[in-house]
Order: structure tokens, then C-alpha cells, then sequence
């Protein structure tokens, strides 16, 4: 099976070792974003809201390179530092998916790179 690099400057380019997502077949698994803002490369100011929207935006907009969009997520990965901030993760997402919402775990973390406090990653299906 061949793969494909998909990367869009609407997110933040790659801080390591790892593509913003490679496509398997109809499958496209994205890496973790943490709230980078794409144009800057500094995360996200303005609370922990601002930076769950600019997660999920980067997710969208690297979605969308791929040829699809946040309703082809089929499994989506939170990592939280805090997890007293789940309540508002559900909040946000509710803006940015529909029902049936994808298949999704939260895991609280000791860490993120660059000291973000959340950072998602998903599998798109495409086709």
C-alpha cells in the first residue's frame, strides 16, 4: 500500500520527526496538534477556549487538505493536563461535530510539548 504525505500551511508545520498526516489507503491518520497558531508558530493566547478552537481548526484545516472534513473523523485522541477542563472540550466539540459524533477518548497527561494544555489527534475515513 503506497502512502501519501498530506500537509497544508492552514496548520502548523511539523516541530519533529513526523508529517502532519499520512494517508493509508481511504484512511488518513493525523498527527497530534497542540494550539499553534499556523502563521506565528506560538500557541494560542487567550485561555484554554482559545486554545481547544485552535486545535480543533488545525485538525480541520490539515481534514480538508486531505480532501475530506472533521465529519470524516472517525476517531478522535483529546490529551488534556487538566482534565477539569473536559466539560468545556465537550462544549467546543459540539461546535465543530454533529451526531453521530465520532468515537473518541480523553486522556489526562502530566505534559504536552511546548507547555500546551491540549492536544488531539484523529483518523479520518475516507470514501
Amino acid at each position: 500500500m503506497t502512502r501519501e504525505i498530506i500537509q497544508t500551511a492552514r496548520a502548523p508545520q511539523a516541530i519533529g520527526t513526523y508529517s502532519q498526516a499520512v494517508r493509508a489507503g481511504n484512511t488518513v491518520y493525523v498527527s497530534g496538534q497542540i494550539p499553534l497558531d499556523p502563521a506565528t508558530g506560538q500557541l494560542e493566547t487567550g485561555g484554554i477556549e482559545a486554545e481547544i478552537r485552535r486545535v480543533f481548526e488545525n485538525l480541520k484545516a490539515i481534514a480538508e487538505a486531505a480532501g475530506s472534513s472533521l465529519a470524516g473523523v472517525a476517531k478522535l485522541t483529546i490529551f488534556l493536563t487538566d482534565l477539569a477542563h473536559f466539560a468545556k472540550v465537550n462544549e467546543i466539540m459540539a461546535t465543530y461535530f454533529a451526531a453521530p459524533y465520532p468515537a473518541r477518548a480523553v486522556i489526562g497527561v502530566a505534559q504536552l510539548p511546548r507547555g500546551a494544555r491540549v492536544e488531539m489527534e484523529c483518523i479520518l475515513a475516507l470514501g
